[in-house]
């Protein structure tokens, strides 16, 4: 008998149920549940032979699970009711004193606080195998020049490794935020706070912390059964990452079209038209680009599910698995695709270097070069800035214009700039700190390989 009298409506028993996706979460549970026997055994909450008998079904359970044996019945609601079922159809009274002590709100924010701490390991190692794919790419091309772009108009020249390492960058604060979401899952067990208020067992909390791995249980119980702030920082840091992702997708875009001609990417990451026989699309780097909204959106969504959720546990959390399974799913793809079309695509010197050669890259050094000369810099500026219109409106280059023409926009042009204006010179002088000049290119290598050992 049970506390009601007509069973759940078609819809909501459809509705209510998670089964569909929380499966997922199977290793976690029976990871907590061992630990959660254990203690009560220790503590004398349940006999020594109930724990043998509890470990001895999980075995079994496991396997089958593994195996994708395990008998589901439709009355399944969710992954944990699911496991004490079958415990409990395999050893008895043992598997039904397994759920003392604990609610399953405090058991299912256990296991996705495990499932997230292992889902940042994964994307850590994602994360560092994209940074060294870019590196290794940036090494081989330390010395091959390019255009860097603002407003996606050509700006000033760059080594393609400097380029490639600002990846390497934005993707060392992602591992960090990643690195960070698993602390924060860890830190602190709910297991043992029961339904809200804790338990009316004497139980050693920080026994089952400590052989899950968290830090210490949750002080207060009613926070450790409404916390979710570990999903959403998990969320957080794969919407950052996926944004990051899809910054480096429209560059491989551009790069790859002819208009830009700068790589090829390999046909394994490609794909073809329906239609017209001659098009080798960059489909993988377009879809990094559509997937950071698709992370970010269910970002979004689970701080829309919290807001203002009263305290403690309510069924709205049942929501926060969806978001967080699919944005792990996809930043771990993401993560991979990128570093596959890194890895495999081949650039082109010449296509780069002949965009690089654009004299007009060089008016910031012309300027620079007058104000090392004593005049003021917005002066500079106008001078420069009225050189390059005439230049422009005449359909030459900077080094085409006349001694005289130079000297008639200011007594301090001359033909020196002409030499001002190689392509290599203009890389060369970066030698500031975070420059592109070829030294500070390779110590910035070093720096990004300390980064991965």
């Amino acid at each position: 008998m049970s506390r009601f009298a007509e069973p759940q409506d078609p819809v909501f028993r459809e509705m209510n149920t998670s089964l569909g996706f929380d499966r997922r979460l199977w290793r976690q549970d029976i990871r907590g549940s061992r630990a959660h026997a254990r203690m009560l055994a220790a503590r004398g909450i349940i006999g020594e032979d109930d724990l043998a008998a509890i470990l001895r079904g999980f075995e079994q359970i496991e396997g089958e699970l593994e195996r994708g044996e395990f008998p589901f019945e439709p009355d399944d609601e969710d992954i944990h009711m699911a496991v004490e079922r079958r415990l409990t159809a395999l050893v008895g009274d043992p598997g039904a004193r397994l759920h003392t002590a604990r609610s399953r709100n405090d058991q299912v924010a256990t296991d996705v606080a495990l499932w997230v701490g292992e889902a940042t390991e994964r994307a850590v190692t994602a994360i560092e195998t994209l940074m060294g794919a870019l590196i290794d790419v940036a090494q081989a091309h330390r010395d091959w020049p390019m255009p860097a772009y603002t407003h996606l108009q050509r700006a000033q020249p760059v080594y393609l490794a400097h380029h490639l390492l600002a990846y390497v960058w934005m993707l060392e604060r992602d591992r960090a935020r990643f690195r960070f979401a698993g602390e924060q899952a860890l830190r602190r067990m709910p297991l043992g706070a029961g339904a809200l208020a804790g338990v009316n067992f004497d139980t050693d909390r920080t026994m089952t912390a400590a052989e899950l791995g968290f830090g210490e249980p949750a002080p207060n119980s009613i926070d450790a059964v409404s916390n979710r702030d570990f999903v959403l920082d998990y969320l957080s840091a794969a919407a950052t990452c996926a944004t990051h992702l899809s910054r480096l997708g429209q560059e491989i875009v551009q790069w790859a079209s002819e208009e830009f001609g700068f790589l090829t990417l390999p046909d394994a990451w490609s794909s073809g038209s329906s239609l017209m026989p001659q098009k080798k699309n960059p489909d993988c780097a377009e879809l990094l680009r559509a997937k950071a909204p698709r992370i970010v959106g269910h970002l979004q969504a689970l701080h829309g599910v919290i807001h203002a959720l009263p305290l403690t546990y309510n069924k709205d959390l049942q929501e926060d698995k969806e978001h967080l399974f699919d944005a792990a799913d996809t930043i771990e793809q993401a993560l991979a695709a990128a570093a596959g079309m890194i890895s495999g695509a081949t650039f082109r010197a010449d296509r780069m270097a002949a965009a690089a050669a654009d004299e007009l890259l060089a008016a910031t050094d012309l300027a620079d070069a007058l104000v090392q000369r004593g005049v003021p810099f917005r002066q500079c500026h106008a001078i420069v800035g009225g050189l390059v219109r005439e230049a422009v409106e005449s359909g030459r280059t900077l080094s085409q214009l006349s001694d005289e023409e130079l000297t008639a926009r200011s007594e301090h042009l001359g033909p020196w700039i002409r030499e001002l204006l190689e392509p290599l010179s203009l890389l060369e002088r970066k030698q500031s700190q975070g420059g592109t000049a070829s030294a500070r290119v390779t110590e910035q290598l070093t720096l990004a390989r300390a980064l991965l050992a």
